[in-house]
């Protein structure tokens, strides 16, 4: 079926084209002068006509309709057949259907109104005669106008069959589906009461009853979902008792592990607190190590310095008893210079007693001279002691001097094999600091890996618990549906 709408198409099939819609614009004076006698004369007939008079509320309904009427005829009349025109046919169409008006009433109004227009055309175009008269003009129209309701009533009859034949098409439509709806209502009714029973957990359950041939296949498929899940169901409950003694044997399992690793935990984490302060002490121990190595260095250091200082201090006790020795020998000639001059002395007093008073004065100073020399000779004397003393004291000083050379070049070489024992515990306490450092962060790391391994076998316990209640229940669940007995099953299945 076309579209309502293709207004085009219609008028194209009807030769409706610019030239004929022109000459239907030429005769819109006629039938505006002959529109209204024409639809006062149908309405008459529907006032008449106890059916037709029916679809009317009031005589004031009818002249709404006349009025509406004429306002279409003179939209027809301008040949304007566009949108407004569809949407007034539409709104006449749909008014019509309301009323519950038949075809064939508003073809016989378009065949009066069509004789009054035919007429009125016929009369006003034909040819007059002498005086103003017609002739033979009334004929035609009268013909044209029998021609038209003779086509308008084979139209008429040709829409009733054809609705006729809709509605018994409608009528043997709305049979078979009551049949099909039956047949429906049938299946769903036996398959309402195998899904109750299904609801129920009776996976025994077969949709028995005799169905419409085209309703087999959802027959035959319903049996076999519940067969396949009575079957599926079987090996649930089984399997269902085997899950749930491996659940519970992995409980058992997962709470002992749980308890061990909670204990390997704690047991951990105390060794890295203990292996944490072994790690405080040894690395005190290097530091003091250290420390020790660098008092021992100074303390080489010192040692070595004192040896040379020693060393300066023998050269210089040696020196010392040289320059005694030296100052002895001045002494010892200082000791003969005034052993000579007291013997000169002497000579010069015999000679000053001889000489009697001239010599006097020369005998006094050879007195003095005399005494002079027995003192120098006394100091002499005693210096000379004071040096023998002093020489005996710096060899002695020499002596002590050496023997604590040679002490502190021993203390310095022992100085030294501590200073490179020390050197070496100070790298080792450094090594074993390092070395008990890492073996610390490798413990913590393990206690932190064991720790998470503790919360993560307390969850799998957890788990392990809760899917053992959830084995339980699924049991449960899985023991409430009904499912045949192996032999029972084997003879359906056989069936």
């Amino acid at each position: 079926m076309g579209n309502d709408y293709d207004v085009p198409e219609r008028l194209e099939f009807l030769d409706l084209d610019a030239e004929a819609r022109a000459v239907l614009k030429d005769l819109q004076p006629l039938v505006a002068a002959q529109i209204k006698p024409a639809l006062d004369k149908f309405y008459g007939k529907v006032r008449a006509t106890p059916h037709t008079r029916g679809f009317f509320n009031d005589d004031a309904h009818i002249d709404a309709a006349s009025r509406a009427q004429q306002s279409h005829w003179s939209i027809i009349a301008e040949a304007r057949f566009d949108e407004s025109y569809v949407k007034a046919v539409r709104g006449i169409g749909q008014a019509h259907a309301r009323l519950g008006l038949e075809p064939r009433w508003y073809i016989g109004g378009y065949a009066v109104i069509l004789d009054a227009l035919v007429e009125g055309v016929i009369e006003a175009r034909w040819p007059k005669g002498l005086l103003g008269r017609q002739a033979g003009g009334s004929a035609a129209a009268r013909e044209v106008g029998t021609l038209i309701k003779a086509a308008l009533l084979d139209m008429d009859f040709a829409i009733s069959i054809y609705l006729e034949t809709l509605d018994a098409e409608r009528r043997r439509l709305e049979a078979a589906r009551e049949v099909s709806e039956a047949r429906q209502a049938e299946l769903m009714n036996a398959l309402g009461q195998a899904l109750a029973r299904l609801s129920a957990r009776d996976l025994g359950v077969r949709v028995s009853a005799e169905v419409a041939p085209e309703f087999q296949v959802l027959k035959d498929d319903f049996n076999s979902a519940v067969a396949a899940l009575e079957e599926a169901m079987a090996a649930v409950s089984e399997s269902t008792e085997s899950v749930s003694g491996g659940v519970e044997q992995i409980g058992a399992a997962a709470d002992d592990l749980s308890r061990r690793t909670e204990q390997q935990a704690a047991s951990l984490e105390e060794t890295a607190a203990a292996l944490e302060e072994i790690t405080a002490t040894v690395r005190k121990s290097a530091e003091g190590a250290r420390q020790a190595s660098e008092m021992v260095a100074t303390a080489k250091a010192r040692a070595e310095r004192s040896v040379e200082v020693m060393d300066r201090a023998q050269g210089a006790m040696s020196q010392i008893e040289q320059s005694a020795q030296q100052i002895g020998n001045i002494i010892g000639v200082i000791d003969e210079i005034a052993f000579q001059t007291n013997l000169l002395a002497l000579n010069a007093g015999v000679e000053a007693a001889r000489a009697g008073d001239a010599g006097k004065g020369f005998a006094v100073v050879a007195m003095e001279v005399r005494a002079l020399a027995q003192r120098s000779a006394e100091a002499a004397k005693e210096i000379k002691a004071l040096i023998s003393a002093s020489t005996e004291q710096v060899s002695e000083g020499v002596t002590l001097v050496g023997q604590t050379g040679e002490a502190l070049s021993g203390i310095a070489g022992e100085v030294a094999a501590i200073d490179g024992l020390v050197n070496e515990i100070a790298a080792s306490a450094q090594e074993q600091s390092v070395g008990l450092a890492q073996v610390n962060t490798a413990v913590n790391q393990m206690d932190h890996l064991t720790q998470q391994n503790a919360a993560m076998v307390q969850q799998t316990t957890a788990a392990t618990h809760t899917l053992k209640a959830q084995a339980d229940d699924l049991g449960q669940l899985v023991a409430a549906f009904k499912v045949a007995a192996p032999a029972e099953d084997a003879r359906a299945r056989a069936a």
